[in-house]
């Protein structure tokens, strides 16, 4: 008996996990459309995002908008709706890197839980910053490459047209996508009709973003009641074993529960244990970097025609960005430490003086970002 309820729950599961991912597909496309409503096409999106026509400014927006949501999956598929409805690529790229720097914020405020116990909350602290000053220095280094260069575009853009060609072809002939959205974006887009101009676009992007965020949030429990048996057992076997086991395990996991926040956090506890040092958490977090990138993939599956490539590429862009980062900051050795000492260096420090640890949380990810984009606005 016991067993067939199992196997009934586990099928309830499954099903759930469809329709999340198909709600967050509807979502994305929900945004494309009101957007394009909003903006009267891409001819107006340059002026509505003429705010964060700054480079700086779109990173602080993307640093900001993950650590109010925690969750950089939720951003960066909301960033690939508004691409496909028409923001320029050069804006939404700086958006992605900080959504990338504002996703370390969870495990961060994990770790804040081992405070009590000054060694636990030592290794813990550690532990979740390096995936901060990791962020912090793969920003560094590809921001300006791209500004001067536009490196991670011009290379995702190639791929991109790989897969999808030319708008003229797009993926007309592999057009599943839109039967199974359009529905569903329709009757959103009805269920607004009553409003004047465009604030039926503004209500359908609002609404869009709210159902991205409730989709990633379950679909993470979800996966996680489903696969976290398999998830721990990867993680206690193959963490220790080298660099590179690390990396794929973050990375294989990641895929699994769809949020890099989840597999990052739930290695603090081990770390502020002991049972793991942050010179061995540290590949198993650039490996969920790489992860967590599945989402914003899986978004651009929602974005079809003329918008598929363009939506494509600033979801390769996201992948590029963190895979490359990784081959490069832990491929070089002189690069490769450098955010293990920082953060070690910081987590002694806070424990030395809790208040200079809060102090850090809510600085970096919320006063500092707020007051630059006050400033350079």
């Amino acid at each position: 008996m016991n067993q067939g309820k199992q196997v009934t729950q586990n099928m309830f599961n499954w099903l759930a996990v469809a329709a999340l991912v198909y709600a967050m597909l509807v979502a994305v496309s929900t945004v494309g459309s009101g957007f394009k409503i909003v903006s009267g096409g891409a001819s107006g999106a340059e002026q509505i995002f003429q705010f964060a026509s700054n480079p700086f400014v779109a990173l602080i927006l993307g640093t900001l908008a993950t650590a109010l949501v925690q969750s950089s999956s939720t951003v960066t598929a909301v960033i690939v709706g508004l691409v496909a409805g028409g923001l320029p690529i050069s804006i939404a790229i700086p958006m992605v890197m900080g959504a990338n720097m504002g996703t370390t914020i969870t495990n961060t405020i994990v770790s804040i839980g081992h405070v009590r116990q000054k060694e636990d909350f030592k290794r813990a602290f550690s532990a979740a910053t390096v995936h901060d000053f990791f962020n912090l220095l793969a920003v560094a280094i590809f921001l300006p490459l791209e500004l001067m260069f536009g490196v991670l575009e011009k290379l995702a853009s190639a791929a991109a047209h790989l897969f999808v060609g030319s708008s003229d072809v797009s993926m007309k002939g592999l057009d599943f996508m839109k039967p199974l959205t359009k529905p569903a974006v329709g009757l959103v887009k009805d269920g607004w009709a009553f409003l004047p101009g465009n604030w039926t676009g503004i209500a359908m992007v609002i609404t869009g973003i709210v159902i991205i965020l409730f989709a990633v949030t379950y679909l993470g429990k979800v996966l996680k009641q489903v696969l976290v048996g398999r998830a721990k057992n990867v993680l206690h076997s193959a963490i220790g074993k080298g660099p590179v086991t690390g990396i794929c395990s973050g990375a294989l996991v990641t895929v699994m529960v769809q949020s890099s926040s989840t597999t990052t956090s739930l290695m603090i506890p081990l770390a502020g244990s002991g049972m793991f040092t942050t010179k061995q958490i540290y590949p198993f977090t650039l490996g969920a970097n790489i992860g967590t990138t599945i989402t914003a993939l899986l978004a651009a599956t929602a974005i079809i025609g003329s918008a598929a490539e363009v939506a494509l590429t600033i979801a390769l862009v996201h992948f590029l960005f963190n895979l490359l980062a990784v081959a490069l900051i832990y491929g070089l050795p002189f690069l490769r430490d450098l955010p293990i000492k920082a953060a070690e260096r910081l987590a002694e420090v806070g424990s030395q003086n809790k208040l200079l640890a809060f102090g850090y949380v809510v600085g970096t990810f919320f006063v500092i970002p707020g007051l630059m984009l006050v400033a350079v606005r």
